[in-house]
């Protein structure tokens, strides 16, 4: 990664169970390891992500696209280079993983990608995801209106500078 701008190891916790994450360059990288060791009953994650490595391959996932190799804290205080990915790259994983425990995750992007073909069939129910959005982040009503026409107008203005060939300034 070029110009990487790493931070300090975080934790997350999940179910009780630490999972090792890094900011990289606006970027959260999880330790995939973590994820397989909260998500399987496996007594050794690494082995057993090394065979889903494998199996992932022939599936056609470009691990070299998705698995970084970051430096987080062990369990001992030192940093070891470890398998990490992005929260797409995760997700890909997770839906390999046969488990009970990852079937939850299973579900929920189902359900999201399920909604989001939905929407592009039906772009007001992008609109009305955003309003209940909005709404359950606590904004006011008025609020949500003002930012909505705000959204239009400026797209509209990108539009518009689209159509009279506005080129950026660098």
């Amino acid at each position: 990664m070029e110009e990487e701008k790493e931070s300090e190891t975080h934790i997350a916790i999940f179910n009780g169970k630490a999972i090792r994450r890094k900011l990289v360059n606006d970027k959260w990288f999880f330790s995939i390891i973590d994820i397989i060791g909260v998500l399987t009953d496996s007594t050794i994650p690494k082995r057993y992500w090394s065979d889903l490595k494998i199996k992932l391959k022939e599936e056609g996932f470009e691990s070299y696209d998705k698995i970084v190799q970051l430096k987080l804290k062990s369990g001992d205080g030192k940093e070891y280079g470890t398998d990490c990915s992005d929260t797409e790259g995760i997700f890909r994983i997770i839906q390999s993983i046969p488990s009970k425990k990852a079937e939850p995750f299973k579900r929920w992007l189902a359900k999201v990608g399920y909604e989001r073909i939905q929407e592009i069939e039906n772009p007001e129910l992008a609109q009305e995801r955003m309003k209940q959005l909005y709404d359950q982040k606590g904004y006011s009503k008025d609020w949500i209106e003002k930012r909505l026409r705000g959204i239009a107008i400026r797209q509209e203005l990108t539009d518009e500078w689209k159509n009279r060939e506005v080129k950026k300034e660098i």
